[in-house]
């Protein structure tokens, strides 16, 4: 199975410096103009009086009063504030008496201190805007970086007899670095250029055709183009993705398992990998809040920029889809359909296949347990995968997961009952908001049967190690 270089890819979280934001408060001239306030509520004539008599009272941008909602003293005061200056006009206008006007100079003083703190914040926003704005990488772009290390040490020494397929003794170490530029012109879209460099996946002999991850067999750690794709709404319910590379069936095929921090990639299902990768299209239409049916569609891209070949006239394409019943409780579902053209995958068979898969994932609020199976046919025959395990999160610390999975990762060198299984345990660690360490174990077998020469097996000690900025 391909051991996946890195853990999944996660956004960095924003961090205020301030303890409270500064709210626009808007001022109003009826108290119709307050959608949350009706005539039967209790402090309604009290706010008509304000309005109609001091035209003092503010709300919110949204044009709401939230009556029954705490407010800061940065607020009350504003609004405070705004009333004692009516009433000490109309004060100095003969309005009133003197001891009223020193009740109101009173009550002002005692908010200064508020008011100066707004003041103060508000100045200091603004230049610290001026200053973002000056110096902004971009006004519609935003870089993120990942940077992993990992060190894999067989535990015990592995002498192959898979042919094409080295024997393991040392331990070895291998590294990725992306950087991403994703920019955003609605708010709601992002065109992505990410730069890649890697120095290959960790080698996991017995895996075979799969030891290569999401196309990280470049050992040379020159920075190239990875991804290059542009995701955009249409309407509110559909979202289009279309790449001009790498986009991997397991990519627009969804997978709603718990496994995502493990270090192999089998913590997916790997027949969501059969469809290729390359050049193509990928729709996610959610038909309900619940319900979620994603399709695409892939071509190699080298084909795909050649005249003579094209889009769809390529060997290696392939096509899939996936409906999942993903609600906010206990059950999760997904089922997932799979035709590809890269014969390679199956080299015993060659020609077409076709997969059919299943997903179901149950959350019990502190671990959830998840499975997959998938089948496939070919012109040779059929082949049956599957996956299953349990996933404990925030244990330990907020944010940590610990994992353990067996998967048996469908035939791709097409040797016989050459089905590898692979069994993994590993606990995610984040130190922050910038640091992850994942250290975990895994054993791998490969049951050659038919193909003669037995069972080879190993255990892999793993240290991944990622940053993120």
């Amino acid at each position: 199975a391909p051991v996946e270089a890195a853990s999944p890819e996660v956004a960095p979280v924003s961090v205020t410096a301030l303890e409270q934001e500064p709210v626009q408060l808007a001022q109003i001239t009826s108290v119709t103009q307050l959608s949350d306030v009706l005539p039967s509520d209790w402090a309604y004539q009290a706010l008509q009086s304000l309005v109609e008599n001091y035209g003092c009272i503010q709300g919110y941008p949204d044009r709401t009063f939230r009556g029954n909602s705490p407010l800061t003293r940065y607020e009350f005061a504003a609004g405070l504030n705004a009333c004692l200056d009516v009433i000490a006009q109309l004060i100095a206008q003969g309005g009133g008496a003197e001891e009223d006007l020193a009740t109101i100079r009173r009550l002002q003083e005692e908010f200064q201190a508020e008011l100066n703190t707004l003041r103060g914040r508000v100045d200091a926003l603004e230049a610290d805007v001026a200053e973002l704005e000056a110096n902004q990488f971009s006004t519609t772009t935003k870089l993120r970086g990942q940077v992993d290390f990992n060190i894999a040490a067989p535990i015990n020494t592995l002498n192959s007899t898979v042919a094409g397929v080295a024997s393991e003794t040392s331990p070895t170490f291998n590294s990725r670095a992306r950087l991403n530029f994703d920019t955003s012109f609605t708010g709601r879209d992002r065109l992505r250029v990410r730069l890649q460099g890697s120095s290959g996946s960790l080698p996991l002999a017995p895996f075979g055709g799969l030891a290569t991850a999401s196309g990280e067999g470049d050992s040379t750690l020159d920075l190239r183009v990875d991804d290059f794709f542009y995701q955009f709404p249409l309407g509110e319910r559909v979202e289009v993705k279309l790449a001009a590379n790498s986009l991997d069936s397991d990519e627009y095929l969804r997978d709603i398992l718990p496994f995502g921090n493990s270090v192999a990639d089998a913590g997916s299902p790997r027949y969501l990998d059969l469809a290729g990768s390359g050049t193509g299209v990928g729709v996610t239409f959610n038909i309900s809040d619940s319900l979620i049916l994603d399709a695409g569609y892939s071509a190699d891209t080298t084909d795909s920029a050649d005249p003579a070949v094209g889009v769809f006239a390529g060997s290696a394409q392939g096509y899939g889809a996936s409906l999942s019943f993903i609600p906010d409780g206990f059950l999760r579902l997904s089922a997932t359909y799979l035709h590809s053209d890269l014969g390679g995958l199956f080299t015993a068979a060659g020609g077409a296949t076709d997969t059919y898969g299943g997903q179901v994932a149950l959350d019990f609020g502190g671990f959830t347990v998840g499975g997959a199976i998938g089948y496939t046919t070919y012109s040779g025959g059929n082949n049956f995968s599957w996956l299953g395990g349990v996933a404990f999160n925030d244990l330990f610390l907020e944010g940590g997961q610990l994992g353990i999975y067996a998967t048996q990762v469908p035939n791709v060198l097409g040797v016989g009952s050459y089905n590898p299984f692979l069994l993994e345990g590993y606990y995610n660690i984040p130190f922050n908001e910038f640091l992850t360490v994942t250290p975990a174990i895994i054993y791998g077998d490969v049951n050659l049967g038919g193909a003669g020469g037995g069972d080879d097996n190993t255990i892999y000690g793993v240290l991944r190690t990622t940053f993120r900025f």
